[in-house]
């Protein structure tokens, strides 16, 4: 692997380099903050928006802050926060405690399904608990109550409460 700057990706595929301009100046339908915590702020959601963004899908740790999160709530387009669309990750990881401690291998088919299993039921507890008026989802909100409702489900499990 060749570690190298964007710039010189961009003369060499030709492709469009922006350079110092942030990429959510950049007209898209959907948006992938996916580097560090508070990438994506207020003034970067009104670019989104006003360039007819759609969706704004969470790959890292917050990496929109709170501002941005509430300007993509408040248009109503989807936005898929931290939790719920970086889960993956954190279940394949999971996963893989689950294979080392029952000394298992499982096949990359059985893996993705698996995974594909996990984040099919993240999205319906999501939907479900984020469901609001006009058939739009509050994918944060669901997400949120979902948490909530699995930490004391073990709790109550567990006998804590």
């Amino acid at each position: 692997m060749r570690r190298g700057r964007i710039e010189l990706y961009a003369d060499k595929f030709g492709a469009v380099f922006h350079a110092k301009k942030r990429p959510w100046e950049v007209p898209a339908q959907l948006a992938f903050p996916c580097a560090t915590q508070n990438e994506l702020l207020l003034e970067d959601a009104k670019m989104l928006l006003k360039n007819g963004c759609i969706g704004v899908a969470e790959g890292a740790n917050m990496p929109s802050d709170r501002a941005a999160i509430d300007a993509f709530l408040d248009a109503k387009i989807l936005f898929a926060p931290n939790k719920a669309a970086n889960a993956g990750g954190v279940a394949v990881s999971g996963l893989e405690m689950t294979q080392n401690s029952m000394r298992l291998s499982w096949s990359r088919e059985e893996l993705e399904q698996n995974l594909k299993k996990i984040m099919k039921e993240i999205h319906e507890r999501c939907a479900h608990f984020g469901a609001e008026e006009n058939n739009y989802v509050n994918y944060l909100k669901g997400a949120n109550i979902a948490g909530f409702i699995k930490v004391a489900d073990a709790m109550l499990a567990y006998g804590l409460m």
